[in-house]
């Protein structure tokens, strides 16, 4: 007597064909193979969770392996890899990680198509799965790494930044993002703070923000920057498109929100500078744009390393010495977690109205206000 079963035996002859090559003739030969035989489709989705559970060991997170199929292949693909990671169902490493999943659970599932196209797609996810490289891993829970916390207080920052980024009239937008510049740093002080005083077990983590194209070399600077003045450390990884920024869990927080701020800020000052060259009949957009990009984010960085000095002379009591300890402490995790980096250089550019209205919008960013910490 015969039965019907899952069919291991084409989804291995699948990927034998279309995984290890790149042609898109051996693609097509492993996506007949799959499109022909349903039954093959319980263990295609095993084995691609086995891809996704393959991925964390190597130190990947969710947002990290959404963030590199988004910049690599298509949307279905998106749509098919979130759908993997929520089926995979890990339990979440973390907050986190937890959000990352929560943010997945928002995606839409991919559309319904014919089983070719299907399989076509699913080969080229796990194509991709499959080479991903083993990167630093984030700190596991509860070795010391606060939990991220979603207070009041930065649903206030948040609502300011967006205001900022919104409107049209810079005043307003220079008011909106000081008076958010100033939370965020009582927040960081008063977490800095109570962990003294309570002899907490705190202890710097670290977290990976999307630095993407075009022009990302300008971005990973504004990024350093925004990172420095909040106590932080970034270490940019241009080939995978992103940044990992060390720090404790207030000031991380803090760097994801001002850097995301500044660079929609920067993008819409961009834009606005760009059109009125272009109604001055220039035509060289890209040189303009990233000379742009580089002296916002030079000129942002020079503020923002002022601002810090500024704080840091105005700060006495007890706070200094526990400052200075967690300056220290993240300087110790960054070394262990990249014993070895190289300096990165901005290249390209060599537009001087481009770098003078990108100076020029940085100034009227007005990153300073922050008043005295006692």
């Amino acid at each position: 007597m015969s039965s019907s079963n899952p069919s291991p035996g084409t989804v291995e002859r699948a990927f034998e064909t279309a995984l290890y090559a790149d042609s898109d003739t051996a693609l097509d030969t492993g996506a007949s193979l799959l499109a022909a035989d349903p039954a093959s489709d319980a263990e295609l989705a095993r084995r691609g969770e086995e891809f996704v559970s393959a991925a964390w060991r190597r130190g990947w997170q969710p947002a990290d392996v959404v963030r590199i199929v988004r910049r690599e292949l298509e949307d279905v693909h998106v749509q098919l890899v979130s759908a993997l990671i929520l089926s995979e169902n890990r339990k979440p490493q973390g907050p986190r990680w937890a959000a990352q999943l929560e943010d997945l659970a928002a995606e839409p599932r991919a559309p319904r198509t014919d089983r070719f196209s299907y399989a076509t797609a699913v080969l080229e996810l796990y194509r991709l799965l499959l080479r991903l490289p083993a990167i630093e891993p984030l700190d596991v829970p509860g070795k010391g790494q606060a939990a991220p916390q979603d207070t009041r207080m930065l649903t206030r920052i948040r609502a300011l930044l967006a205001k900022a980024e919104a409107t049209g009239f810079p005043e307003e937008a220079e008011a909106l993002s000081a008076k958010a510049q100033e939370l965020m740093a009582r927040h960081s002080i008063d977490e800095a703070l109570l962990a003294a005083r309570t002899h907490a077990k705190d202890a710097p983590g670290a977290c990976r923000i999307g630095v993407e194209p075009p022009y990302e070399t300008a971005k990973a600077v504004l990024l350093d920057a925004v990172a420095g003045a909040n106590r932080c450390r970034a270490v940019w990884n241009e080939a995978l498109g992103f940044s990992t920024v060390v720090g404790f869990e207030p000031d991380l927080e803090a760097v994801e929100l001002l850097y995301t701020s500044l660079l929609v800020q920067a993008t819409a000052a961009m834009t606005k500078a760009e059109a009125a060259q272009r109604a001055g009949g220039r035509k060289r957009t890209k040189t303009f744009r990233q000379s742009f990009l580089a002296a916002y984010a030079h000129r942002i960085g020079d503020r923002l390393a002022s601002v810090t000095e500024g704080q840091e002379a105005a700060t006495e009591g007890e706070l200094l010495p526990v400052l200075a300890a967690r300056d220290v402490a993240v300087a110790d995790h960054m070394d262990r977690m990249f014993p070895e980096t190289v300096t990165t250089r901005l290249r390209g550019v060599s537009d001087a109205a481009g770098w003078h209205e990108g100076a020029a919008a940085a100034d009227r960013a007005q990153v300073k206000g922050r008043p005295p910490l006692r």
